[in-house]
């Protein structure tokens, strides 16, 4: 639906709009120069312009040029390719490709980002997820000019994080800071390659930490930064005064949409985050994260009355699985978990995107409610099967393959399950369903993710139908 003229756009500019910034020509001229009053008949005396001190009270002016020194080299511009087929419906005519050939089969994507230099000896690069995604080349250009392919190491959708790996020398990498140290107003620097221009350097304060709630952008505890980020510094790096790394620039918000440029609300992943991440694709190529193993909800003025709580705040545990860290917890059905490690949980979809941000192992201690009164309990979080075998949980879905939504799926209200794969001849094929199908429910029973899928399945139903998502169409599926 086309917004009206009058109504103000709020767009998030990230994911494509920065990574996918495409380079193209500046094609808009500069305003005419606004006309000076002319000066008053009476003659007026005009002061000379004073110069810049270079000293104040004998200690020379403070300048971020010897920090950027060090800075700069470690940050570089990241260029990928893509290359995507043309759907020529007489592509596959012998008589069209004989009268035509050379009409092209498909064609060329390219776009820019940014990356930052973590480990020179290694020459590993971090840089986000959507700079890289889908590309099928990718290279990069130092800050002293030199270009290189890039090697990909392996990316993690839900954080936005990506590392790849350059083949050289002489490289300078910038030490991670503890992000956690961050406070609002300290001062920070984002340097990145906005528009295709090349290394550039912004400036700003820390204007909030742990931000979330912004639609489409997965698990989220970003920092907000007014320092300048525009399209094509997404991987680029925020570092402190000292030099530091603090985070990797993701997002910009503006409510002119992705080319009306900065206005102040830029996003960046912390530097804890993005090394735990880092660390984990070096090592494995994946992420695990660890989970509760809880289905919520979140609590409403009838459930809190009927649980004796003042107050709408906080998640309700509606199923505890067996063997899962909230059961060696002793957390159970009806607790209301209103903190996580000293952080307010509001609702269903904050207590998800903390537990989405936690690492494999990690030790939770949670703030609960049960029959009206405060209880403390420490999980340690174990990891959840990430995909399942449908032939496992009911015959009729032998041959597809389950995993959970991707995070930006769920950010836009989504909920349920994905099909990541479907065998060639599977009953699950023969029953109509395809890779990437989104199942939001199902006759075996309420469920919002994989967990609650499998568990739904304890007691396979005689009828099992399936309510899919494909692409933008729903219909019912009955599997025989």
């Amino acid at each position: 639906m086309r917004p009206k003229p009058t109504t103000t756009l709020i767009a998030l500019t990230a994911a494509a709009a920065f990574g996918g910034f495409a380079a193209t020509a500046l094609r808009d001229s500069f305003d005419n120069p606004v006309q000076a009053e002319p000066p008053p008949s009476a003659a007026v005396t005009v002061p000379s312009v004073a110069a810049l001190p270079t000293t104040v009270d004998g200690q020379a002016l403070p300048s971020l040029a010897p920090m950027l020194q060090r800075v700069t080299p470690a940050v570089l511009s990241v260029h990928t390719k893509q290359r995507v087929r043309i759907n020529n419906p007489f592509a596959n005519d012998p008589l069209f490709r004989r009268m035509f050939p050379n009409v092209p089969q498909e064609r060329i994507n390219q776009s820019l980002g940014s990356g930052v230099i973590v480990d020179a000896a290694k020459g590993l690069v971090l840089t986000n997820h959507h700079v890289i995604e889908g590309a099928d080349e990718v290279s990069v250009t130092l800050a002293d000019g030199r270009t290189l392919k890039a090697e990909f190491v392996g990316s993690d959708a839900d954080t936005d994080v990506a590392l790849i790996r350059i083949p050289a020398e002489n490289l300078t990498a910038l030490p991670l800071a503890n992000s956690d140290q961050l406070r609002v107003g300290d001062f920070v620097v984002a340097v990145g390659n906005p528009f295709g221009f090349g290394q550039t350097v912004t400036s700003g304060i820390v204007s909030a930490v742990g931000r979330s709630g912004l639609p489409g952008l997965g698990f989220q505890n970003f920092i907000q930064t007014d320092a300048s980020i525009n399209p094509g510094n997404s991987g680029g790096a925020l570092v402190n005064l000292r030099g530091e790394l603090v985070g990797i620039n993701t997002a910009t918000f503006n409510p002119q949409g992705s080319r009306a440029g900065d206005i102040g609300l830029g996003f960046a992943i912390p530097a804890n985050l993005a090394g735990n991440v880092m660390q984990q694709l070096a090592s494995t190529g994946e992420v695990r994260r660890g989970a509760l193993g809880i289905d919520t909800q979140t609590l409403d003025e009838r459930i809190a009355r009927g649980l004796g709580l003042e107050g709408t705040r906080g998640a309700v545990v509606t199923r505890v699985y067996p063997n899962s860290a909230a059961a060696a917890a002793g957390l159970k059905t009806g607790d209301v978990i209103v903190a996580a490690n000293g952080q307010r949980i509001d609702d269903r979809a904050a207590l998800h995107n903390f537990e989405g941000l936690q690492a494999l192992g990690a030790k939770v201690a949670l703030d609960v409610r049960r029959d009206g009164k405060p209880l403390q309990l420490t999980a340690s979080l174990r990891e959840q099967p990430r995909s399942v075998d449908g032939g496992l949980l009911d015959p009729r879905l032998a041959g597809a393959t389950f995993a959970e939504l991707p995070e930006q799926l769920r950010q836009a209200g989504l909920s349920g399950v994905r099909v990541s794969a479907v065998a060639r001849g599977s009953r699950a094929e023969q029953n109509a369903l395809r890779k990437d199908d989104v199942i939001l429910a199902a006759s075996s029973g309420e469920f919002s993710d994989l967990g609650g899928f499998r568990a739904s399945f304890s007691e396979p139903p005689r009828q099992l139908v399936l309510q899919v998502l494909r692409g933008n169409a729903r219909g019912n599926l009955q599997m025989q």
